[in-house]
């Protein structure tokens, strides 16, 4: 079973070789009760500690059930530790942070026994040793006979082969001495038990064999095993097959030691909970570092959400956006300016003119170009990663929004908002130019219209409006109203929709400009949100204007009682809902004072498109739908060119005498000052004095009776007369107003009727043979629009990291499209906010990096705490080893160690730092008003946990590495 050939083992000490075995030959029985005697210092612990595997041997050779040790691993040795031997100490060797079962359990958790089955065999041990009773006392709480048994207990828990007692009676009284002794010969029936004692009384009367040794020779064996009777152990008479290497290799496996990670974390939080104050000091030290980091990325988070809110609500503002028609600003700009630098090549001895408009002309009309949105609006659509990138992707049309309220004195038009036309603010060509300019308007602060769509994202909307009466919209013939942050609504709002009589303001501006006295209805209105909730309006589609008369479409919106008519077979839309825009809201999606949603656009598109008079001029793309005539083509321009020649040849003296005339402006204003319109210029060369001369002679008293007298002058006037110098045909009156006139007067007047004979020209040669519109502008009339086709398209990202995402999917677009198909798009925001999150990002990791310094040092602290911890626990690096734990186990417990005190500092500085935040938050409310509130997020605490436990593990490593190379025999004669 167990022997040993000439086993030599010398030690170095300094300069010269220590014996302490010399050539020590014994086989041993496979039960028997050995005894081995001599003086201190004779090699029997020595020789002990080679046979449990502690220590090796010099040379010579130790065979276990016949198998040579000589090519033995150190997970070998572990294994033969675990599964053969049993260890039993003079000084017990007890971990005393461990329970009794603890204990005894120990060498069973190296085997990978189960929890279960681990328990049920240390109790047994226990109550075979006389312990049963005793299972959950500490080793400090128990006497010297008690922990012998209990050591006894875990060396026989394992079922080894032998038990190696090095003196078990050495610490012990006479009558504990000689019950160990009797408990250890009632063992040796069944198993080999190796005694080294200094006690030759107790070797003689329970012992079946001594061996004395004396300098490290064997001088004496009372029963040495007889060779004659037991057969020697044969070798094996064949080389073994691969089958045989490894069916021995998977028992090799089977039988390796390991003990689990959760073993190793129960051991040294017993061990840590033994010093409690001192880890909870390391681990708060360990812990300021975290706590840094921590308060940082809570402001830092804070920040972070604060910016986050603002670019959410900014860019549900300021979308990307691509309309038909479309020119790129920033190419524009680029542009402009290095033409600006490249044109800077002359001397500077002159002032040189810049040709700043021409460059602007030109590349305006170079950067111009029309965007196929129905190609892109499918891309768009078939994106799946469009969704996450975006709050909303909005869709606009041509379609005109017609809204109208309805009263007892009548219908009045409430969308497209007229009220800045009628107080003469703004001219009809003014207006259509801001009502094109819609989402452009929402987003500069200007725009006439009080109705705007709404973002198609309730979870945004609900985050920057508060619903303080009623609803959000859910059917298309819904819509909310928007109030201030002070529940205020703007009075033009008011005159817009109709809560205050608009027919007040009439005309306002010009009565102003004329110095007449005016007043604004300037009280205070207050309206419950029960009256605002039962407001209605009527959508009409624009085709409902028109009726059909003798074979054409009449334009009816001059018929009051048609209109009315209209109106009130209009699609009825209630307010349902009153929202205020959220107190730490920085920006709102609804530009407007009444939000829509997008389907009461698409529903109205549908109403337009199958319409009778759309359905027609689809049905007759060639003929005027409102005149009956042909459009002008290409086919018939040649017709349309020689009519236009004849016409222009009967007024060709008439305009050659016009052609006299210097250059002026425009016609309306040129009709202006022939008038007498007060509101205009005084035309160049002419003095204050001298248009006020002018009126006096023309009798008027006032400007406005000067424009009238003009206008019926006019009225029935022989231009033609005017322009060929026969004054004849004129009235006494009319020849009255044309001597009241200036010459500059005079020479507008020929000007504009030159004018006008050149467009009329175009009209005679096209009367009553084509039409002067064409198909496009019959369609855009009627509000016709294609779902499939919008007129322009604005993207919402979610944030500025998702609107450069979107702009790569833009690009990517436009590298697999052809040239004529590449999307053009405007970024109004472009990089006004981006940067703030990169520099707010900068100062985060650059205060981090400082604060890093501290957990960096905290954790060179911790590795010198564990350096301590393993200095403290070197015997119990012994015992684990005794009983057959490896290397790696060992610093596995001490890695243990290291990342029970790493998550104990990271969640105590999360723990503080989430304390902390509290003052924090209270002096930055105090300190300014912007909506920061400093938070940790739940992944950052998670992240910086995991961080303290990797940096201590990592100053762990070194101690623990020192650990697991300390020598077991000098562990164990550690105190």
């Amino acid at each position: 079973m167990l022997s040993l050939k000439d086993i030599k083992k010398d030690y170095v000490v300094g300069d010269s070789t220590v014996s302490a075995l010399k050539g020590v030959s014994i086989d041993f029985r496979e039960n028997e009760f050995v005894s081995i005697l001599g003086p201190s210092g004779c090699g029997k612990t020595t020789l002990l500690n080679i046979i449990g595997g502690l220590d090796r041997y010099t040379s010579g050779d130790l065979n276990i059930n016949g198998k040579s040790t000589k090519d033995f691993k150190d997970c070998d040795w572990d294994s033969y530790r675990n599964h053969s031997i049993g260890f039993v100490f003079q000084s017990y060797n007890l971990i005393p942070h461990q329970t009794v079962l603890s204990n005894v359990e120990l060498a069973l958790t190296l085997s990978g026994v189960s929890k279960s089955e681990r328990r049920e065999r240390a109790v047994k041990a226990l109550e075979q040793v006389g312990l049963g009773d005793q299972l959950h006392k500490k080793p400090n709480q128990m006497s010297g006979g008690q922990m012998q048994r209990v050591a006894i207990a875990r060396a026989l828990v394992n079922e080894p082969d032998i038990l190696l007692a090095d003196e078990p009676t050495g610490a012990l009284d006479t009558e504990t001495s000689v019950q160990i002794m009797e408990l250890l010969k009632s063992i040796s029936k069944d198993k080999l038990i190796i005694m080294v004692t200094h006690n030759p009384e107790l070797a003689m009367k329970y012992s079946s064999r001594i061996i004395k040794l004396l300098d490290g020779k064997v001088i004496d064996d009372s029963d040495p095993l007889d060779k004659n009777v037991v057969e020697p152990i044969k070798k094996p008479e064949k080389e073994p097959t691969k089958a045989d290497k490894k069916a021995a290799k998977k028992e090799r496996k089977k039988l390796k030691t390991s003990m689990s990670f959760l073993t190793a974390l129960s051991l040294s939080r017993n061990n840590l909970m033994t010093k409690k104050a001192r880890t909870l000091l390391t681990s708060f030290a360990g812990s300021i570092g975290i706590i840094g980091i921590a308060l940082i990325l809570s402001i830092s988070n804070g920040v972070q959400l604060y910016i986050d809110q603002v670019q959410s609500d900014t860019l549900s503002s300021y979308p990307l956006q691509i309309t038909k028609t479309t020119a790129s600003i920033g190419e524009i700009m680029n542009t402009m300016a290095k033409n600006h630098e490249d044109s800077a090549n002359h001397d500077k001895d002159k002032v040189y003119s810049q040709n700043a408009m021409g460059e602007m002309i030109n590349t305006l009309m170079e950067e111009t170009k029309v965007n196929n949105l129905e190609k892109f609006k499918k891309y768009l659509d078939d994106n799946s990663d469009l969704k996450d990138l975006t709050s909303d992707v909005q869709y606009t049309y041509a379609t005109t929004l017609n809204v109208f309220t309805e009263s007892d004195s009548g219908v009045m038009q409430v969308n497209p908002s007229t009220l800045l036309e009628d107080m003469g603010y703004m001219s009809s060509t003014q207006m259509e130019a801001m009502s094109m300019s819609g989402s452009m308007g929402g987003m500069m602060g200007m725009g006439t219209d009080v109705w705007s769509e709404m973002i198609d994202n309730e979870e945004l909307i609900d985050k920057q409006y508060d619903v303080i009466a009623g609803r959000l919209p859910e059917k298309y013939n819904e819509v909310v109203l928007v109030v201030d942050k002070n529940n205020e609504i703007n009075d033009y709002v008011l005159y817009s929709l109709g809560l205050l009589d608009p027919s007040s303001l009439n005309g306002i501006v010009r009565r102003a400009m004329a110095g007449e006295d005016i007043s604004v209805d300037s009280e205070q209105h207050v309206y419950t949100y029960d009256e605002l909730l039962d407001l209605k309006f009527k959508v009409v589609p624009t085709p409902d204007f028109y009726k059909k008369k003798d074979g054409v479409w009449e334009d009816m919106t001059g018929d009051e009682s048609y209109m009315k008519k209209a109106v009130a077979n209009g699609t009825e839309i209630s307010v349902v809902g009153i929202l205020r825009p959220d107190e730490d809201a920085s920006s709102a999606s609804i530009s407007g004072a009444i939000g829509y949603r997008h389907d009461l656009m698409t529903y109205l598109i549908d109403e337009v498109d199958n319409s009778e008079i759309v359905k027609e001029q689809i049905a007759n793309p060639d003929i005027d739908v409102f005149t009956g005539l042909k459009f002008k083509t290409d086919e018939n321009a040649a017709d349309t060119d020689s009519s236009s020649e004849t016409v222009s040849d009967s007024t060709a003296d008439t305009e050659s005498k016009a052609d006299e005339t210097a250059d002026s402006s425009d016609t309306d204003k040129k009709a202006g000052l022939v008038a007498g319109d007060s509101s205009m210029e005084i035309p160049e060369g002419m003095t204050e004095e001298q248009y006020k001369a002018l009126m006096e002679q023309s009798g008027a008293s006032d400007t406005g009776e000067l424009a009238d007298m003009g206008m019926n002058a006019m009225g029935s006037m022989d231009m033609s007369a005017i322009q060929g110098g026969d004054m004849s045909s004129l009235t006494e009156t009319q020849k009255k107003y044309i001597a009241s006139l200036s010459d500059e007067q005079l020479e507008l007047m020929k000007q504009m009727l030159k004018e006008q004979s050149d467009t009329n020209a175009d009209q005679l040669a096209n009367s009553g043979k084509y039409s002067t519109s064409n198909y496009d502008n019959n369609m855009k009339t009627l509000g016709y629009s294609v779902v499939e086709d919008p007129d322009s398209i604005n993207i919402y990202p979610v944030d500025f990291a998702s609107k450069e995402k979107i702009i790569d999917i833009i690009d990517d677009y436009n590298d697999s499209v052809g040239e004529e198909d590449k999307i053009e798009y405007t970024d109004y925001v472009g990089l006004m906010m981006s940067s703030i999150t990169s520099i707010i990002n900068a100062i985060g990791y650059v205060l981090i990096a400082f604060v890093a310094i501290s957990l960096v040092v905290s954790s060179i602290m911790i590795g010198i705490i564990t350096y301590i911890s393993v200095l403290e626990r070197t015997k119990e690096i012994g015992i684990l080893r005794s009983i057959g734990a490896s290397k790696r186990d060992i610093s596995r417990v001490f890695n243990a160690e290291t990342v029970i005190v790493g998550f104990v500092a990271g969640a105590l500085g999360i723990i503080i730092s989430y304390l902390l935040t509290i003052p924090i938050n209270m002096i930055i409310a105090h300190l300014t008003d912007v909506p920061i509130r400093a938070s940790i997020p739940v992944s950052a605490a998670v992240i910086l946990i995991a961080i303290s436990v990797c940096l201590t593990l990592i100053a762990g490593l070194f101690p623990s590495r020192v650990a697991a190379k300390k020598d077991p025999v000098i562990a164990l004669r550690t105190e």
